[in-house]
């Protein structure tokens, strides 16, 4: 789907304010409401826009582990990555899983209440044999950057400009 630079706005704009009025965000984005709304909507059934979510200072709430850990598999079959893929998917403190190339399989981001709790999850994937042949944890001591907010008018136009 090509996007114009008001779709792109209207885009920029529900990223940062997922609760944002329909009267609002046609102020916003230089469009009448009804316009607008319907571009949004355009964009949702088209799958650009997959959903509005709150962010939640979990730390304001209750101490919390946050935990990278780098996961090689012992074997590299498309069984092998399937099992691990469902194993992951089930488990909630399981926050995002990323296979990556190089080294290890993938990377995983898991929300645990301490460090005991990380490792009983641990310990259970390991007891599981989903295959997991090493593992390296990374505790995280301070979050020094995480946007959940894309930069999309520098992806957009570096890829426009890789298509030209």
């Amino acid at each position: 789907m090509k996007l114009d630079a008001i779709d792109l706005r209207i885009l920029e704009t529900v990223q940062r304010d997922g609760r944002i009025t329909k009267v609002a965000l046609a102020e916003e984005v230089g469009l009448s409401p009804t316009p607008c709304w319907m571009r949004l909507r355009k964009l949702e059934k088209a799958g650009i826009v997959s959903g509005y979510h709150a962010r939640v200072a979990v730390r304001r709430l209750a101490p919390v582990a946050s935990v990278m850990v780098e996961v090689t598999l012992g074997n590299h079959r498309q069984a092998d990555f399937d099992r691990f893929e469902r194993a992951v998917a089930s488990i909630p403190e399981i926050v995002a899983c990323w296979s990556v190339g190089g080294g290890v399989d993938y990377i995983l981001k898991i929300m645990a209440a301490d460090i005991d709790a990380y490792q009983r999850l641990v310990d259970g994937l390991l007891d599981r044999e989903i295959g997991i042949a090493r593992y390296f944890t990374y505790i995280v001591t301070k979050t020094v950057k995480e946007e959940t907010a894309l930069p999309l008018s520098i992806l957009l136009s570096e890829a426009e400009t890789s298509d030209s």
